[in-house]
């Protein structure tokens, strides 16, 4: 059962959501989610999943493969933070996790419940539109809130026009 979303109640704000994954499109996705948070005056969730699986070694070579993908993950959200920062004026919310993608998508949602909408992109590669799409397209992964999907053809200023 999810929970009752909080973002319409007084003392909270709608939260969009966008999961930094390294894909090209993913950037869209940030850029949309961050212009319809400041057009709306709420706030921008940046999720980073680390893969979990990654770390099946010996205990001292995990600890480290583990710090240095916390390491990579936080390098790589603070450059899309920074660029939202620059380009839309917000500051957002960074949210590290590791894990399979989509239950990390799910346990944000369930734990902030003013996370309103979740943003995310089509890839443009003959292989499909990306994994997370793919997932959300063949109902392997489902979540409570709305999902925006952007075509693979938008650019900032069209995505600029549509929010």
């Amino acid at each position: 059962m999810v929970s009752k979303r909080l973002s319409r109640l007084e003392g909270h704000r709608r939260k969009f959501m966008a999961v930094i994954d390294g894909t090209p499109e993913c950037q869209r996705a940030v850029h949309y989610a961050g212009r319809r948070a400041k057009n709306s005056n709420g706030g921008l969730v940046l999720l980073y999943v680390i893969p979990d699986g990654d770390f099946q070694q010996w205990l001292g070579v995990e600890e480290i493969m583990r710090a240095e993908a916390m390491e990579e993950a936080q390098a790589v959200v603070a450059k899309s933070a920074q660029i939202v920062r620059e380009t839309i004026g917000i500051d957002p919310e960074i949210v590290i996790r590791e894990g399979a993608v989509a239950e990390q998508i799910n346990a944000v949602i369930e734990e902030d419940r003013d996370v309103a909408l979740l943003v995310l992109a089509a890839g443009s590669a003959k292989e499909g539109p990306g994994p997370l799409v793919s997932s959300v397209a063949g109902r392997s992964a489902a979540f409570p809130i709305p999902v925006t999907i952007l075509p693979d053809s938008l650019t900032n200023e069209e995505i600029d026009a549509l929010s």
